[in-house]
């Protein structure tokens, strides 16, 4: 190798990424025969300052290599080395061939059993000639390298011919971006240790068959049973079950308590029956429309390939609990709720290892790759309050995304899954009419997820044999596709002819197969084995949370002595952590709240409700992009040192055994939002609170918020009570920082299915949040939270309030107004209040009352009509919101107002004015509309009913 080619190496990034392994082969060489390598590598490697041979660290070589780069690019070429300099040439060109093959091999690997799938990349790093090597070298022995494990001297026609074998094969791996040099020496040298066989026993490969028997089985049976019905066939993509089969059994087999499954719709009425157990007959009942469920509305069902299900299935060695979670059409957004889930399993196991709990998230190629849930969810895989110990991500590649099948319309990269390598998680490729080759892979990316707790991804290159549904007709867009398709026998005919030829089966015991798997489903029993004892180490008790309305009341007071003994904790800052000056003020106010000198505020009155339920026996967990000390600088419950940077989350000293986790998240709210809605989902003895930096950042979750949290339980009668904190008011910051689209909430509001509210006191956040947790309820808890009232004022409360009171759905005038004198009856929520009550004040006006209506929904009707039944004289109601009048609440709860006033009492409106924007954008603006609506509210003559408007 000459000099130029070392400079060259050694001067630009090359030592890095994928030629790291290069370099390291040759580290690794000469190490062993300082002969065996160029003379020039011999003297770069000499001239590593202060080693003696054999004392730098395999692992650190490139470290070492790069730090002395300087100091050797002025260094004199070295000698002729000892051996022949052109067979040393040969040498690193045989180590720049290994190289190239486990970098780009996948590029030449045969994915597509349609065989239309062929990459239009160049290759030829793959050949010889490229490194200097020619078929004149074919017999010439070399050192192999780190080739599967290294230590062996072959010939290049030998290496190169495992090299084609393993890499080019039926399997592409793509793991040589890894930027962890373990990570990619356990990949590359498990693949060439195995040599490019899955090295199945013949036991194995009839389990095989037997998966994908009764993958074909089912959908066959359907397809004839129940003919034109929808059911996401996975014919085509049959190697899903022995895949899914093997990842349950190695689970069940190594200790994995659960496996939680999140996928769409294809293939998943297959993974119902053959992987969990569903009994064939429920779900033929589901086919003829026969579900098991009450006619009420509240219950309104699902379709039958978005239900979830779970099972205990037994395996060899063991038994595992596995799940598969309720899914609606938006494809991917299932996937951070089951990542919540698998968390919540996690903590509540207090499995550290995160050994115990795995998540399978079962995508489609053209959603994987095209929606943007999953980039968020694959950033959120190892952050800290969201990593789960890596998950086993299956894509079942059909190359057509509804009618989209080519590429360059599909995506902008090469493979669907190169989303994947922005978290240099490992990308197995394999051909789907190969199973043999999809169990080795599965193998391998599920010891991979175990040994370094590392997301994994098995892309599972098939092919739909319908349409997108069974009604569809595929060759109208893809006719090439398709005249291939209908003419290419079954993966399990093929497959069975290959056991046949192996003496595995005799002729005739695949259609034997096929007989006995039709009459076992004709029986309608589960068709695998269910743990009949299994070992539930955790259990969630949900009973004690049904039947129970949002109407009942709750004792949400403390008293105070209890609350001084949690004031003590989490206002106890040790000596030797430094606060910022500005939060060390608020801390020493809050010391003065806790000693009755100053009224409460919102972030103590906040705070002391966590430590409150956490000493009660609660569980919390609280997520936003600046959950920590609050995006208005108000909650600080985790503290910054300000000289070491360490932290200090004071309400994790409440209760010893407490899961307290205070996160602030990734940029993040869709996949966010998800992952605490399947936290909450599996944790009801948890808080869980999802916050959004400004309300309107929820509307970027907004498919979470529709599909899961206010139709989750009406669809899959699943119970979740996760708080969405949305801050909500108009300071004149804008379109999009003032409104959280409260109307949206309560458009989605129906049968008690969620509780929307707008607290406008510490005291009233202090018992809805006790009540979220006290309350033997279940219900998302949607809060129009502050921003000025965090400090307002007027906004404050006292301890007594704290200790003796609850939450009041209303609350109604607290001046000492002359009820006969009252003419006109104000109703409003949020901070409207502090402005009317500061303009009513102001204006001395004494026959005008002010009322809140703190929930929104359920809407308090009689509590609204006991206020205005205490002003017979007034003949005027008015509802006031910030918000224009086609937003906010008014066209949502008017009938409700309506129903409660009296019969001679007029409604009107006094707010902002239609407008597709929340809010002004300009200062001026904002305050002259405020201005106005509280005039109009308060002063201005009204008319009589606004329906018209």
């Amino acid at each position: 190798m000459s000099a130029n080619l070392i400079r060259e190496f050694s001067e630009s990034s090359q030592l890095a990424g994928g030629n790291a392994d290069y370099v390291e082969q040759i580290y690794e060489a000469w190490l062993a025969d300082p002969g065996s390598v160029p003379a020039e590598w011999d003297g770069y490697f000499k001239g590593f300052k202060g080693r003696e041979a054999g004392d730098v660290p395999h692992s650190s070589v490139i470290a070492r290599i790069e730090a002395a780069q300087k100091q050797r690019r002025s260094a004199p070429a070295a000698a002729a080395g000892p051996v022949d300099n052109a067979y040393a040439q040969k040498q690193a060109g045989v180590l720049r061939l290994l190289t190239a093959y486990r970098s780009r091999g996948h590029i030449a690997a045969k994915l597509d059993p349609l065989g239309l799938s062929v990459p239009d990349i160049d290759t030829p790093d793959l050949g010889l000639a490229f490194h200097g090597l020619s078929e004149a070298d074919l017999d010439t022995e070399f050192d192999a390298g780190t080739f599967a494990g290294g230590g062996h001297r072959m010939k290049l026609r030998d290496l190169l011919a495992k090299l084609k074998q393993i890499y080019t094969g039926t399997v592409g791996a793509e793991f040589m971006y890894i930027s962890d040099h373990d990570q990619r020496a356990w990949i590359h040298s498990r693949l060439e240790q195995a040599g490019g066989s899955p090295g199945l026993q013949k036991a194995e490969k009839v389990r095989v068959l037997e998966a994908l028997t009764a993958a074909e089985g089912l959908e066959r049976y359907l397809h004839t049973k129940y003919v034109g019905q929808k059911r996401f066939s996975l014919e085509g993509g049959d190697s899903l079950i022995p895949m899914m089969d093997d990842i349950v059994r190695a689970a069940g087999d190594n200790g994995v308590k659960e496996v939680v499954i999140g996928m769409a719709h294809r293939g998943r009425l297959n993974v119902l029956v053959n992987i969990l157990g569903k009994a064939p007959s429920q779900l033929f009942n589901e086919f003829e429309g026969k579900f098991e469920h009450d006619d009420s509305p509240i219950h309104s069902g699902d379709v039958k390939y978005h239900m979830g299900f779970s099972a205990d299935v037994k395996t060899p060695k063991g038994g595992v609990h596995v799940a598969l979670a309720f899914n609606p059409s938006h494809l991917e957004i299932v996937n951070p709720v089951v990542a919540g889930s698998v968390h919540a399993r996690q903590a509540l196991r207090r499995d550290t290892a995160r050994d115990k709990s795995l998540a399978v998230l079962i995508h489609g190629d053209a959603a994987f790759a095209g929606q943007g849930v999953n980039m968020e969810l694959m950033q959120m895989s190892q952050a800290r309050g969201f990593a789960i110990g890596g998950t086993l991500h299956l894509v079942v590649n059909n190359q057509v995304g509804f009618t989209t099948s080519k590429r360059e319309d599909a995506r902008s990269t090469l493979y669907c899954t190169d989303l994947a390598k922005m978290v240099n998680a490992p990308v197995f490729h394999v051909n789907g009419d190969d199973p043999e080759a999809v169990i080795q892979v599965t193998r391998l990316a599920y010891e991979f997820r175990k040994r370094f707790k590392k997301d994994v991804v098995i892309d599972l290159v098939c092919y739909r044999r319908h349409g997108h549904n069974e009604a569809d007709e595929p060759a109208a867009t893809q006719p090439l596709m398709y005249q291939i398709i209908r003419k290419r026998p079954t993966t399990r005919d093929l497959y069975a002819q290959q056991l046949v030829k192996e003496s595995a089966i005799g002729a005739d015991d695949g259609q034997k197969m096929l007989d006995d798997y039709r009459a076992r489903l004709e029986k309608g029993e589960p068709l695998i084995a269910i743990d009949p004892n299994p070992d539930r180490d955790i259990s969630v008790d949900w009973t004690r949370f049904l039947k129970n309305s949002l109407s009942m009341e709750v004792d949400t007071g403390v008293p105070r002595e209890q609350m001084a003994k949690v004031l003590d904790v989490i206002l106890d800052v040790p000596a030797d952590i430094t606060l910022h000056s500005r939060v060390a003020k608020i801390y020493d106010d809050r010391r003065k709240m806790a000693a009755g000198e100053v009224p409460a505020d919102w972030g103590f009155a906040e705070n002391l409700a966590y430590g409150t339920l956490i000493a009660d026996g609660s569980d919390l967990r609280v997520v936003g992009q600046d959950a920590g000390r609050g995006t208005f600088f108000h909650r600080h419950a985790v503290l910054h040192d300000q000289k070491t940077g360490n932290t200090l989350l004071p309400l994790s000293k409440v209760r010893d055994t407490a899961r307290v986790e205070v996160i602030d998240s990734l940029l993040s709210e869709e996949a966010v939002m998800a992952f605490e809605y399947g936290e909450a989902t599996t944790s009801p003895d948890q808080l869980t609170i999802w916050e959004g930096q400004f309300g309107d950042f929820a509307n970027g979750a907004q498919v979470v918020i529709d599909q899961f949290i206010s139709s989750g339980e009406a669809k899959w009668d699943r119970l979740c009570g996760l708080a969405l904190f949305l801050p909500h008011g108009y300071e004149g910051q804008g379109p999009e920082h003032s409104s959280a689209r409260l109307e949206r909430f309560l458009q989605l509001c129906a049968l008690d299915n969620m509780q929307v509210c707008v607290p406008t006191t510490p005291a009233q956040a202090f018992h809805m949040i006790r009540r979220q947790q006290v309350r033997p309820v279940r219900k998302p808890l949607i809060v129009m939270t502050p921003k000025s009232l965090l400090r307002h004022k007027l906004a404050v409360s006292t301890l007594d309030e704290l200790a003796s009171g609850r939450f009041q759905l209303v609350i109604g005038e607290h001046r000492d107004l002359p009820a006969k004198k009252v003419k006109r009856v104000v109703l409003c929520s949020g901070k409207v209040y502090y402005d009317l009550l500061e303009d009513a004040e102001k204006r001395g006006i004494d026959d005008v009352a002010i009322v809140r209506v703190e929930q929104l929904y359920p809407f308090p009707r009689p509590e609204v009509s006991a206020e205005l039944q205490k002003y017979p004289s007034a003949k005027e109601v008015v509802w006031c919101q910030e918000e224009p009048m086609n937003q906010g609440a008014w066209f949502q709860i008017r009938h409700h107002l309506q129903a409660c006033a009296g019969p001679k009492q007029s409604l009107s409106y006094a707010g902002r004015a239609r407008s597709p924007a929340p809010a002004a954008g300009h200062l001026n603006t904002h305050v002259a509309e405020q201005t106005a609506l509280v005039e109009q509210a308060l002063v201005a003559p009204v008319g009589t009913d606004h329906a018209a408007e």
